[in-house]
């Protein structure tokens, strides 16, 4: 049995082998048994510990496999069997192949470009979190956040991440999330996670309309999908990548120790300036008590003022009366010359102008030989138009009247 094994081990080692897994079983010491069969036969493989360890996916029965190992003869029943070192899903490279070619067009579309990205709240209101509610992943990330923001409310959008029908539930939920926001602005971050996985359990978060639909968000988007070294299509539009479901919780939620020693700080901050105010007020006050004095002092002085004040009023009055007793002395002293002055003035004037007047006396004319002519009605007659032949008229003269009677008029030229 040894020489055929070493002579498998000569002609065939390393092979690959490609079949779908049947019977897969974990023994309690970590090795896995199973068996890998196509249409032509089948072949016992063997998966020791130290190999199955670095799986980055769950293998099950009915899942097509490729098997890197060597081949060796099970010595105690004669059985031909692969001692694997790494197994993965088939097809992985025409999955990994679609990736690319998907990531360059989007890409150049510029879906991935680093100014799209926002920053997350620093202070969100409320998370929301697209998975399915069976997932450890859900579990993973509610425990992250009740340790540390347990008074934020978690809105969680159910949707299946594994599947056929998981690319549009996932775009059904991110869309359901959108209305909420912006209805009532529910969901301030969205989380998308799911954990580690193969590429093609991971494949949804690949799908061309989920990463549209991301691109929409109106909210800032956190991916956690599959472990560190995963990455889809979602994790590269999403506006923060985080390595695990964990991890996302933890960079949109800050610790609330955190948070509180925060306050802590703003809180001694705004008593240490309270305080430095008081104290300068308390300055202020001294300053302006010592300019103030003790209130007797400031009334004795107001008393003096007063006082003085008082004085300078006495004398003030005292003053003006003495200059009005003056005033009255010399008026009635200089009153009767000038009512003498002003009778004398008087007189002249009184004589002026009955000197005047005896200049205009009318008798003063019939003295020099003229007489004054009047009609019947004592009215002057000063022109011959005003009488006529026979009409009586009296003369004055300077010593007496005469009555007259009109012979003739006639007009001289």
């Amino acid at each position: 049995m040894r020489a055929i094994a070493d002579s498998l081990s000569a002609r065939f080692n390393p092979v690959t082998v490609r079949g779908e897994l049947s019977g897969f079983s974990r023994a309690a010491s970590g090795h896995c048994y199973f068996t890998l069969k196509d249409e032509a036969g089948q072949l016992r493989c063997a998966l020791f510990r130290r190999s199955a360890d670095q799986l980055n996916f769950a293998p099950r029965d009915g899942m097509v496999v490729e098997a890197l190992g060597k081949l060796d003869v099970y010595g105690p029943r004669g059985d031909l069997q692969l001692i694997v070192d790494r197994l993965k899903p088939a097809g992985q490279g025409n999955l990994f192949e679609q990736f690319l070619r998907l990531k360059a067009q989007l890409e150049a579309e510029g879906l991935f470009d680093s100014a799209r990205k926002r920053p997350l709240p620093a202070q969100p209101r409320s998370i929301g979190v697209v998975t399915s509610l069976g997932a450890a992943a859900l579990r993973d990330v509610v425990t992250a956040l009740r340790r540390r923001v347990p008074h934020l409310p978690v809105v969680v959008y159910p949707a299946a991440v594994q599947g056929v029908q998981a690319p549009a539930e996932l775009c059904a939920a991110l869309q359901t999330a959108y209305r909420r926001h912006a209805a009532c602005g529910e969901s301030e971050v969205l989380l998308l996670v799911r954990g580690g996985g193969a590429l093609e359990d991971l494949w949804s978060f690949n799908d061309e309309t989920l990463v549209r639909t991301l691109a929409q968000a109106p909210m800032p988007v956190v991916c956690g999908v599959g472990h560190e070294t995963d990455f889809t299509l979602a994790d590269f539009v999403a506006d923060l990548r985080a390595p695990t479901p964990t991890a996302a919780a933890e960079l949109c939620a800050p610790a609330r120790e955190q948070r509180l020693g925060e306050l802590q700080y703003l809180q001694e901050r705004v008593q240490s300036l309270v305080w430095a105010g008081v104290d300068e007020r308390a300055q202020g006050l001294d300053r302006l008590a010592q300019r103030l004095g003790r209130p007797s002092t400031r009334l004795h002085d107001s008393r003096q003022q007063l006082l003085g004040l008082q004085h300078r009023l006495h004398g003030g009055v005292q003053l003006a009366v003495a200059a009005h007793h003056n005033r009255r002395a010399a008026v009635a002293q200089a009153l009767p010359q000038a009512v003498r002055r002003a009778q004398e003035l008087q007189r002249q004037r009184l004589q002026h102008s009955e000197h005047a007047l005896d200049l205009l006396d009318p008798r003063l004319v019939l003295q020099r030989g003229y007489a004054w002519l009047a009609d019947a009605q004592g009215l002057a007659v000063t022109g011959v138009a005003q009488v006529q032949a026979g009409q009586a008229l009296t003369a004055t003269l300077a010593d007496g009247t005469l009555d007259l009677t009109v012979n003739a008029a006639a007009r001289t030229r």
